[in-house]
């Protein structure tokens, strides 16, 4: 299956959109949305996941189908554990058996006898196998763990699929129903997915390009992220400092949630703490549970953004990202800030660098992530749990300013988690200028310094 080609299909059914029919129906419409506006991300405002499940073939009781989730989302991706996929049967339907994936949990098969189905659930919960796996058990684009790049960072390995044998099911396209309620977890909640909706079926061109074939029947489903949904609390902060000024403006207190060891005990640890190994290594190890050092923001993640030096044409600054979580390494981590200097970022040391255009022709958002065997793996916190580098921008005589906080970003992302920023009153201020002579006294004192220097002259 030929991914390029699939990708641009799947974008030509998911940018169709129908027309509105009536005032009241646009009145629906807007309610929805701002029901449900917490989903929308303005600087990736298309990005979704489009799962398509494409019936490849039919069986004497069912189909057989590739079912691929590719990841339209510019930064967002979903890390290990990785996604788990469900939805919900429309007649008795079962699964014979799968490729490339495989279901949490059997269900009760025992009306069967003979051969026994891979899976008897009416909501079976699909996951990807690990890499690893015998060929002859992976079909394209799976056995990654269940880990989806973002589509910008790596759009090779930005789609997951698994085959799977349908049972029980329709065998015309009469006959097929659709599942229903699908839901995608990244390995939490946070995606919010649509009803299936049927579309013209899929085209495949083989590696020659001398043949098309198509799938026999094909349905999508597109899924949104919220950050709300996702999490009660933030997952990181950011805070800021240049060399103008002395004042270290911290993330702020509580950015991440208010628990502390008082009054939610075992919520944080100490760096220094004589029972960290213990703590690291108890209860909620591998459920990915956050094990955050004890700070005042209690985040994750810290994003730091330093004003290092200022030439005459150029300015320079430092980015550090530090890892708070003593349970997690963050794997193929990203960074997108908002600042109207990007468009004459000059140099990037130590980080990929990617422009991202949300708003057209204005390009003021960049996508920064790690090189790869180098420090694309956050490590968890610890001495090596952080990664910086630093961002060389050329000046533009006619907008450039120190002034009231031009030099900070406006708004920073890390992996697709909008972070908390200080508010703009506790930003650094240039100290105030120094008093300059006015015109008027300044011609006297040439005066005088002209001639005292010619009377030591005159004197010698």
């Amino acid at each position: 299956m030929d991914l390029s080609s699939s990708i641009s299909t799947v974008r030509r059914h998911t940018s169709k959109i129908a027309p509105l029919a009536s005032a009241p129906v646009l009145f629906l419409l807007l309610s929805s949305l701002a029901s449900t506006a917490e989903a929308y991300d303005p600087l990736d405002p298309n990005g979704n996941i489009t799962i398509k499940w494409d019936v490849m073939q039919w069986t004497p009781d069912g189909y057989v189908a590739v079912v691929t989730m590719f990841n339209f989302q510019q930064y967002r991706h979903i890390q290990a554990p990785g996604w788990m996929l469900g939805w919900t049967w429309a007649k008795k339907e079962v699964i014979w058996s799968m490729v490339g994936g495989q279901t949490t949990e059997q269900g009760d098969c025992s009306r069967f006898k003979g051969n026994i189905p891979h899976c008897c659930k009416k909501d079976p919960s699909v996951v990807d196998l690990l890499p690893g796996t015998p060929y002859n058990m992976q079909i394209a684009n799976c056995c990654k763990g269940g880990v989806i790049s973002s589509w910008v960072q790596d759009p090779a390995n930005a789609a997951s699929s698994f085959q799977i044998s349908v049972g029980a099911a329709g065998t015309t396209n009469k006959t097929v129903r659709v599942p229903k309620n699908f839901t995608l977890k990244s390995p939490g909640p946070g995606y919010t997915c649509g009803a299936a909706k049927i579309v013209k079926p899929s085209r495949f061109v083989s590696q020659d390009g001398r043949r098309t074939t198509q799938a026999l029947m094909t349905w999508n489903i597109t899924c949104t992220y919220s950050q709300f949904l996702a999490q009660k609390t933030p997952t990181c902060c950011v805070s800021l400092s240049s060399f103008y000024n002395d004042t270290i403006v911290n993330c702020p207190t509580c950015s991440c949630g208010c628990q502390n060891n008082i009054t939610q005990p075992g919520s944080c640890v100490e760096g220094d703490s004589p029972y960290l190994a213990s703590a690291i290594n108890g209860p909620g190890k591998s459920s990915f549970t956050p094990l955050v050092q004890c700070t005042s923001h209690m985040c994750p993640i810290r994003v730091h953004w330093h004003i290092k030096l200022n030439y005459k044409e150029y300015w320079r600054v430092k980015i550090a990202i530090t890892n708070f979580n003593y349970r997690m390494n963050y794997t193929q981590w990203n960074l997108v800030i908002q600042h109207p200097n990007f468009d004459n970022l000059t140099q990037i040391f130590s980080f990929n660098y990617n422009s991202l255009t949300p708003y057209g022709g204005i390009n003021d958002t960049a996508m920064l992530w790690g090189i790869k065997y180098y420090n694309d793996l956050l490590m968890q916190a610890g001495p090596y749990g952080n990664v910086q580098s630093e961002l060389l921008f050329r000046k533009d005589p006619s907008t450039f300013t120190f002034q009231k906080g031009w030099a900070f970003p406006r708004r920073i992302y890390f992996n697709g988690d909008n972070c908390v920023m200080p508010p703009p009153d506790a930003y650094p201020r240039l100290p105030n200028n120094s008093p300059q002579l006015k015109g008027s006294l300044f011609l006297p004192v040439i005066i005088l310094w002209a001639t005292l220097t010619w009377l030591l002259i005159y004197v010698q």
